[in-house]
């Protein structure tokens, strides 16, 4: 019998442009529903899409944590992070009371936060392992802080309280500018990349790739804030490219923090969501580190009095 030749690994275009194509998908069924004008579709669309976005990236997350042989619970880690989506929505939309000032939905964040360390410590209690406590708990925290807390932001932008339902606007704003950095630096790094930032890290990360990523974000800050014009509440050629550069660079940080935990676990891929493309979290590691940043810069500057 002749033996079957193994199928070729896909090369670093196709990995790209399929996670790109996946990209848009997602974030086209999110931004539609956000957009469609129907409160059921902009709201409950919204959040069960972003809940399961919390749920299945910290599965992938701490399945990374067991391959790399640590301690964790998963379970507790899992119910954390979607309780947090669905207790933030519950707020952010009036439905746990006022909402009237941002603070308001940090406090429930900080609550929920102390609660949630203290149920671990109650689930070590009752471990088997008498040794694992101190890992266990540390990772399963982590978790919920890199995936549940950080995507979370995404929602405090949409449901941003003075913002007249704009908030919308941030979020398509901030997805469009993380994305044409990931566009600029894989188009940059590919035709002129010469030389390696991190490479025992990511050995195709070059530092002209890093700053096609920012000439990508800033040009389309510009461009996007350009198009927009009031639906961006205090958005000015200046702040479009400041801010446009920091979301450019904090988009190669977020990617490069997920292949340092693919790299440790000796994985390409977080996941197997996407066949032939990954996980859910290759799909969002450069939106965890902007969505707050987004926030930030939105609370702190463009809406400030």
């Amino acid at each position: 019998m002749t033996a079957t030749p193994p199928s070729a690994l896909p090369t670093r275009r196709q990995v790209f442009f399929r996670r790109l194509l996946s990209f848009v998908v997602l974030w086209a069924v999110v931004l539609g529903a956000m957009f469609s004008g129907s409160a059921l579709l902009s709201n409950y669309v919204f959040l069960v899409i972003m809940m399961a976005l919390a749920g299945f990236g910290l599965a992938e997350f701490y399945g990374l944590v067991e391959k790399r042989g640590l301690a964790c619970f998963q379970g507790c880690g899992i119910a954390g992070g979607v309780l947090l989506m669905l207790g933030t929505f519950l707020h952010a939309t009036g439905r746990l009371g006022l909402f009237d000032t941002p603070s308001r939905i940090n406090d429930f964040e900080s609550l929920f936060l102390i609660v949630f360390v203290l149920g671990l410590c109650v689930r070590q209690f009752v471990s088997r392992s008498q040794t694992t406590g101190l890992v266990a708990i540390s990772t399963t925290l982590f978790g919920l802080m890199y995936v549940p807390w950080l995507l979370n932001f995404i929602q405090k932008i949409h449901f941003f309280p003075t913002l007249a339902g704009n908030g919308k606007f941030y979020v398509l704003y901030f997805i469009v500018v993380t994305k044409f950095s990931d566009c600029g630096a894989y188009l940059v790094g590919s035709l002129v990349g010469r030389h390696k930032m991190i490479p025992r890290v990511s050995p195709g990360k070059t530092w002209e790739g890093f700053g096609g990523a920012i000439l990508g974000s800033v040009l389309a800050s510009l461009l996007f804030a350009a198009l927009a014009g009031d639906h961006l509440r205090g958005m000015n050629p200046s702040h479009a490219v400041l801010l446009g550069a920091l979301l450019g660079v904090a988009a190669v940080v977020g990617d490069l923090i997920e292949s340092t935990f693919k790299r440790e676990v000796g994985v390409k891929d977080s996941g197997r969501f996407f066949p032939g493309i990954g996980g859910i979290l290759d799909l969002l590691d450069s939106l965890l580190f902007n969505a707050p940043l987004m926030y930030l810069y939105l609370r702190h500057v463009l809406t400030h009095p």
